[in-house]
């Protein structure tokens, strides 16, 4: 070929490469096209209803009628441009899911004649059925009525063909069927107290907004594997399978090259998230096999928590697409990394300044301490509290093992920071500080930016560590609902910076100068909540211990944990900041003591079920060959022969025989725990029988099984065994 033709078709293929780069639109391009955000209501609505939406979403107004008129008819334009002919209440009932109920945008007019009609009456309330809900008593069954009322606040979206309108869920009463609304009521509340104590260092901060930045992992596997397990269906998690000789020892799986057809997967399922306005940016293989990890940027809570819930539903959905199943329990595997929803928090100002982020001078740095050292002493005062806001039974599997925090809750702010703190502590002085004291603090908090620098390191050990500019709350399961424990945080902050403030007025009115009355007060909270600040190994033993000589809680279990949110404290803080009731309080309590016992019921019927009808009948038939064979041996060779040749078949078919029988004797024992457990009428009391009493028999079932699988013959046992479930591409 000459080299001018050569170089001709070289020309050739840069062009066409460089068509197929900008054929291929940037996320920019597509970013929240599904979506009616603000940018779409300035498109579609007059000045004066834009300016109503925006007070509501900014201030929580009630938007006029034919202001919501108005929002509706242009809401439904936009969606029916793009192909969409229902709309759908989204809301999240207190199933820790989400729920819709779609209708029609079609009206029959008469004569043979339709329109498509979108109202405000139909944007902002609805009347779905309330009687299946868990309720925790707030509900009869026979009382079905509920309403879910428009939330401006997080924008609506398109969903396949279904316009999606996130709305909270209430009674007939008025009380709270839903995580929604008792979010935005503990974000108000510390709205209100930031802002409140922003104003002792910046007078422009109108309002502090919470934010979120939510890390979801998840387990992959292929779905014909998942089809032919039923306790992964049913439960979320394998019930039986030894693990296999390689599990994640060798940590090759972690932050390695992501296999082609999970990279498949994640591009499609980013690509919606992008067009649904869930801004993710991160992925990567996490640490057990066919682990990985989804991460966005960080929102205010209330929309964060709304996009977190969305991308747990896309997942699902997109996985099928790909022949995958996508696991988000806890502990879907044994012996190897759990899953978690760490939960990083933080809060910002109307201003554009991050409050737990240090800043360039001692005014600012005595602003990050002050919301710094009131967010730990919050955690020490409410630790059970948040403990039971992130309970569940599957978490219950994953806290403490492999990497996950433990079940105690502690701070790790660093060694440095922790020097730092120890420092300001003694430098305070009893009487009224000099020229000079104050110079010299000032100095000592002028150098926080520089310790943060080097101070990057985290305990991966720790509950809830502050990681440079915010708290990562690594505790939370990763089914959770961020919205719960996010509620917790939220509320319990903005309790602490209301004494805060109470008692830096009250010294201000005696004549304290500001800065000193902050000081001293940091001081004290400094000294008051150390107990809950650990800077080692939250696994050893020795933590176990000194953790109970600080009076810090250490509760193993869901039903134990629950049960601190019936204290008087709880209710207090949730009754005097107007975020839960004690009768909505309580309802929560019951109903997630009943779905704790109704998951170990539903894994202990599962546990039974494949252990009499799967494990046993393979064990079994196995046996029988095998004495079908020293039958066979004992007919042809001499007995002193035959006696040699079927050692090993003969110990085998005993210990097949003796692992069955323990087998059926734990299945019975378990089965009748259950029985009794199901007689107990107090939901406390069923909880803990079926953790205490039913829980422990499937362990031992697992135990005597998974000794079976390492004897019977791979080619006829029941079950896809974990090699396959966790090492198929």
């Amino acid at each position: 070929m000459s080299t001018f033709r050569f170089k001709a078709l070289e020309d050739v293929l840069d062009r066409k490469a460089l068509q197929v780069e900008t054929a291929s639109p940037k996320i920019s391009d597509y970013f929240s096209s599904r979506v009616f955000h603000m940018g779409k209501m300035r498109e579609y609505l007059s000045k004066e209803a834009l300016k109503s939406v925006s007070e509501a979403m900014n201030n929580g107004t009630r938007i006029p009628r034919n202001v919501a008129d108005q929002v509706a008819i242009s809401m439904k334009d936009w969606a029916m441009s793009k192909g969409v002919t229902h709309y759908t209440h989204w809301f999240q009932p207190l199933t820790g899911a989400t729920a819709e109920k779609h209708d029609s945008f079609f009206t029959p007019i008469g004569d043979g004649r339709a329109i498509e009609r979108f109202a405000g009456e139909n944007l902002t309330q609805q009347e779905p059925d309330a009687s299946s809900f868990p309720s925790g008593g707030i509900r009869n069954t026979f009382e079905a009525r509920g309403y879910t009322v428009w939330d401006p606040s997080s924008p609506a979206f398109i969903m396949g063909k279904t316009l999606c309108i996130p709305t909270i869920f209430i009674s007939y009463t008025g009380e709270s069927l839903d995580n929604k609304m008792p979010l935005l009521k503990a974000a108000h509340a510390v709205d209100k107290a930031a802002a409140r104590v922003c104003k002792y260092f910046d007078r422009n901060v109108q309002r502090v907004h919470s934010t979120l930045g939510w890390e979801q992992e998840y387990f992959l596997i292929d779905s014909a594997l998942y089809n032919a397990r039923p306790d992964i269906q049913f439960t979320g998690r394998v019930l039986f399978g030894h693990n296999p000789a390689k599990g994640q020892q060798l940590d090759d799986h972690y932050f390695g090259s992501i296999p082609e057809r999970a990279h498949s997967f994640m591009r499609e399922f980013e690509k919606e998230s992008h067009e649904l306005g869930i801004p993710v940016t991160t992925r990567h293989n996490e640490v057990a096999p066919n682990q990985f990890e989804v991460a966005p940027m960080f929102e205010e809570v209330n929309l964060s928590n709304d996009h977190n819930l969305l991308l747990m539903d896309l997942l699902e959905k997109v996985a099928r697409k790909h022949n995958f199943r996508v696991l988000l329990h806890e502990k879907p595997f044994a012996g190897l990394n759990g899953s978690g929803k760490h939960n990083n928090w933080s809060l910002a100002t109307d201003t554009g300044v991050n409050l737990l982020a240090p800043g360039k001078n001692p005014k600012s740095n005595l602003q990050f301490l002050t919301f710094f050292i009131n967010t730990i002493q919050a955690i020490y005062d409410h630790a059970d509290i948040l403990r039971a806001h992130i309970a569940s039974a599957g978490n219950d599997h994953r806290l403490g093992a492999n990497e996950a925090p433990p079940a105690i809750l502690s701070v790790f702010i660093g060694s440095q920071l922790s020097a730092t703190l120890d420092d300001l502590e003694k430098s305070v002085k009893a009487g009224k500080m000099t020229p000079d004291d104050k110079t010299q603090l000032k100095l000592n908090i002028g150098k926080i930016p520089e310790l943060l620098l080097d101070n990057t390191d985290r305990n991966r050990t720790s509950p809830f560590a502050f990681t440079g500019n915010k708290f990562e709350f690594r505790a939370v399961g990763s089914t959770a609902n961020c919205g719960v424990p996010m509620m917790a945080l939220n509320a319990m902050v903005a309790q602490r910076l209301n004494d805060f403030a109470d008692t830096i007025d009250a010294q201000i009115a005696k004549g304290v100068k500001k800065d000193e009355a902050i000081l001293k007060e940091l001081q004290k909270l400094i000294k008051s909540s150390k107990p809950i600040r650990f800077e080692g190994n939250g696994y050893g033993d020795e933590w176990v211990k000194e953790a109970a000589k600080r009076g810090l809680s250490n509760l193993k279990d869901t039903p134990r944990a629950i049960v601190a949110l019936r204290d008087k404290k709880a209710k207090a803080l949730y009754a005097d900041l107007e975020v839960l009731s004690e009768r909505e309080l309580d309802a929560r309590v019951e109903i997630e003591l009943e779905k704790y016992r109704m998951q170990i019921q539903i894994e202990s019927r599962m546990c039974g079920d494949l252990a009499v009808n799967h494990i046993i009948p393979t064990a079994l038939k196995y046996q029988n060959t095998l004495i079908q064979n020293v039958q066979g041996l004992n007919a042809i060779l001499a007995k002193s022969a035959a006696t040699k040749a079927t050692k090993t078949q003969l110990e085998m078919i005993q210990e097949i025989s003796e692992r069955v029988q323990v087998v059926k004797e734990k299945v019975y024992e378990m089965i009748e725990a259950r029985k009794k457990a199901n007689k107990i009428s107090d939901p406390y009391d069923a909880a803990v029988a079926y953790c205490d009493k039913v829980k422990p028999f499937m362990d031992e079932i697992r135990y005597q099984s998974d000794k079976l699988e390492l004897l019977i013959d791979d080619e006829i046992w029941p079950l896809p065994k974990l090699r396959e479930l966790l090492f198929t591409r």
